[in-house]
């Protein structure tokens, strides 16, 4: 069965191929809203589907992106991505989303494929600090943003960060408020410049209020699996811990799974801080009190930024950065 075109629809309601494009490329701000509907209604009825094969070649842009992340299961990611696809197909772009699984070969595949897809830009969260993917795109012209996990010494970067040391220092400062003293700090992987800047901040205020123990610190990856087998770790070799301050709320989630499963009571015996407020933070019981990434706020504004590179304006600020904040639930005693 032959495909629907313009001509086609031009041809049942009587106007021109140029009119019916007008609307449906949203540029149809002189035609009324009665030939509008028709033309929307017979395109339906038609079953059209744009060619945007045809529409690349006269823009010179694909309008897709991709959204390149290492682990679509953290429920962060999932979240950052649903806030890019959002802006995303309200500004006629479609998304394409990659998952690494936190592994620098994939990313680099993924990189390449979405290259030789003619993407308009990438968005991506890198798996680690090697920046051959980031070089590549930038040689090859490819407009590209980072979201939540920076490459530090690397300058000309544009990207969307959470202020990850300040974050942490809040949650220590509440802890304490709350007559917290020997408190374990459960943190992500250790090459991660945004696990560097976590433990950085840990240690800098628990130095400050001087009750650090550094062997009450465990590196584990950022998983609900990560955390339940680093709470295992920790729980076997000291007992008289009052808190445990995890660095994300995944990790979070599976240490309480450790906790409950051997009997402790949570806040009464241990108390649970979290950090990033990702959705399920307040569904589980007792519900997670956590420091907060803006999640969706990052996700929307590494799209806007991402869109102001495709269509080449001026960038007054090539990083932004956006604080955490404190989320008060049933957690901590």
């Amino acid at each position: 069965m032959r495909k629907t075109t313009l001509a086609d629809i031009a041809k049942a309601v009587e106007v021109s191929k140029t009119t019916v494009s007008m609307v449906l490329n949203n540029k149809d701000g002189n035609i009324s809203k009665e030939t509008r509907e028709k033309i929307l209604n017979k395109a339906k009825e038609l079953n059209y589907v744009p060619n945007f094969l045809a529409k690349s070649l006269t823009t010179n842009k694909s309008y897709s992106i991709g959204v390149i992340v290492p682990d679509i299961q953290n429920p962060f990611f999932s979240e950052i991505a649903k806030a890019i696809e959002n802006i995303a197909e309200k500004s006629g772009y479609s998304m394409v989303l990659c998952n690494t699984f936190n592994s620098k070969e994939k990313e680099e595949k993924y990189i390449n494929l979405l290259m030789s897809k003619s993407i308009d830009g990438i968005i991506i969260a890198p798996v680690s600090e090697k920046i051959d993917g980031i070089k590549k795109l930038e040689a090859n012209g490819i407009p590209f943003v980072l979201v939540d996990r920076l490459i530090k010494n690397y300058e000309n970067v544009n990207g969307v960060f959470c202020n990850n040391k300040e974050g942490i220092k809040l949650g220590v400062h509440f802890l304490y408020k709350n007559n917290k003293r020997n408190i374990a700090f459960i943190i992500g992987n250790s090459n991660l410049e945004t696990s560097k800047e976590r433990l950085i901040g840990f240690n800098e205020k628990m130095e400050e209020l001087n009750i650090l123990n550094k062997d009450l610190i465990i590196h584990e990856e950022y998983s609900m699996e990560g955390g339940f087998s680093a709470t295992e770790k920790l729980m076997s070799k000291e007992k008289n811990i009052d808190a445990i301050f995890y660095s994300s709320d995944v990790m979070a989630i599976g240490g309480m799974k450790y906790l409950l499963r051997n009997g402790y009571k949570i806040p009464e015996d241990i108390s649970i801080l979290g950090f990033d407020n990702i959705n399920i933070s307040s569904f589980i019981e007792p519900e997670l009190t956590t420091v907060a990434q803006p999640i969706w706020e990052m996700g929307e504004e590494s799209i806007k930024l991402l869109f102001k590179l495709i269509n080449k304006e001026e960038v007054l600020n090539k990083t932004v950065e956006l604080e955490a904040y404190l989320i008060e639930r049933g957690t901590i005693k």
